[in-house]
């Protein structure tokens, strides 16, 4: 009889552990295949939440089949004490080990909303937007100028006040061509998600035009050091592969060409030919005689002119001014991109020393003066048709 009992016992003890084997087979299996979700979403972790909250969460939107196989895989895989907060972007059909990957790896948030900071030409903007994980698009929850207080400036939207006391919520400063340090350094005054204060004033030029993701509380002197070093390295590596027979020798003295080459054209197929009217110029002993450089001796660099250059402007001898003075201005006008810095390394094998716009956004090319005068005349004429439309509007 005992041996019959023994027998049965380890009969069922077999079958149990066939069984068990078949659930574990199971649940990885579910763990790891492609999950239900239909459309992508955006999963918020909250700071100190756990897996836990987030399994519950993730099963009432139909991203996993079970929030238990998804806590026990996690725990399996020894993920769960790497969970991180923020909001993460989960595609369509992830798995539940993609899943916990996602939220688990690290880095910056990859969905939800962000603030992009716009330092322009002529302006600063705040955009608040928020990504749509079914498109993996932004759209746009809110815009407004910045001012100090008291001063002229948009009044902030409540959407903006909102995001700026969540903690998941991502920022970025967005520098453009040929801002110049002062317009950069002002419109960093207004970010109210940067901390401190600059000791000194960063060098005309040496600010590299991009994208920079910040965390809120950054210090600025940090950012400025990160766009220094970016527009350093570009400048170096543009340096190391220049063409021969550039009509400077220096790359400060690249960096001052490639400013004016950023301020005198925003046609990015245009820059290596503008670059060539001016080194050729250079070479050629003739002044380079664009109005940008006036413009900076005019305004240091400091705000926008608003208006045309006046004669007395024009005539006046400046260390900017490149109708009276010989070479190039002493310091750059602007932060040029890295396109620009490029051209000025690089410019077209051209024959050109004049250009004027032709109406279009973009310029007129001439070798000759004749040419040249030709082209002028017909600006003129361009101008002058548009100002009568709009004086007959």
């Amino acid at each position: 009889m005992w041996r019959n009992i023994a027998s049965n016992a380890l009969t069922l003890f077999i079958v149990g552990l066939v069984v068990l084997a078949g659930v574990i087979a199971w649940g990885r299996s579910q763990y790891s295949s492609a999950g239900p979700l239909e459309t992508a979403i955006c999963l918020q972790v909250p700071a100190g939440g756990n897996m836990r909250g987030v399994s519950s969460d993730l099963a009432e939107q139909g991203a996993i089949t079970s929030d238990t196989i998804f806590r026990v895989g996690a725990d399996y895989s020894d993920k769960s004490s790497l969970l991180k907060a923020g909001s993460f972007l989960v595609p369509e059909q992830s798995s539940m080990a993609e899943i916990v990957d996602i939220i688990t790896r690290g880095g910056a948030s990859t969905c939800g909303t962000e603030v992009v900071f716009r330092i322009g030409v002529n302006a600063t903007q705040v955009d608040v937007r928020e990504l749509d994980p079914a498109t993996n698009r932004f759209r746009d929850v809110a815009e407004f100028v910045p001012g100090p207080e008291g001063e002229e400036g948009d009044a902030v939207p409540e959407e903006y006040t909102t995001v700026r006391n969540q903690n998941d919520t991502r920022y970025r400063v967005l520098v453009a061509e040929g801002t110049t340090v002062w317009r950069v350094v002002e419109s960093l005054k207004l970010a109210d998600f940067i901390e401190g204060d600059l000791v000194e004033m960063p060098a005309e030029g040496m600010l590299a035009p991009d994208s920079y993701e910040v965390v809120a509380g950054s210090d600025v002197g940090a950012l400025i050091s990160r766009m220094e070093d970016a527009q350093a390295a570009r400048l170096e590596e543009s340096w190391r592969n220049r063409v021969d027979d550039l009509p400077f020798e220096t790359k400060e003295d690249a960096l001052i060409m490639a400013s004016i080459i950023e301020k005198e054209t925003g046609v990015a197929e245009e820059r290596r030919q503008v670059a060539s009217v001016f080194e050729n110029r250079l070479k050629q002993g003739m002044r380079l005689q664009t109005d940008p450089t006036v413009i900076y001796g005019v305004t240091n660099g400091e705000g926008v002119l608003g208006r045309g250059l006046r004669q007395s402007e024009l005539q006046r001898e400046t260390p900017y001014n490149t109708y009276v003075i010989n070479g190039m201005p002493p310091t750059p006008i602007a932060n040029p991109g890295l396109a620009a810095i490029e051209a000025a390394l690089d410019p077209a094998q051209t024959d050109y020393i004049f250009f004027v716009a032709d109406g279009t956004g973009g310029h007129a090319f001439a070798t000759t003066l004749a040419e040249h005068n030709a082209n002028v005349a017909l600006w003129r004429k361009i101008e002058a048709e548009k100002a009568a439309a709009e004086t007959a509007e």
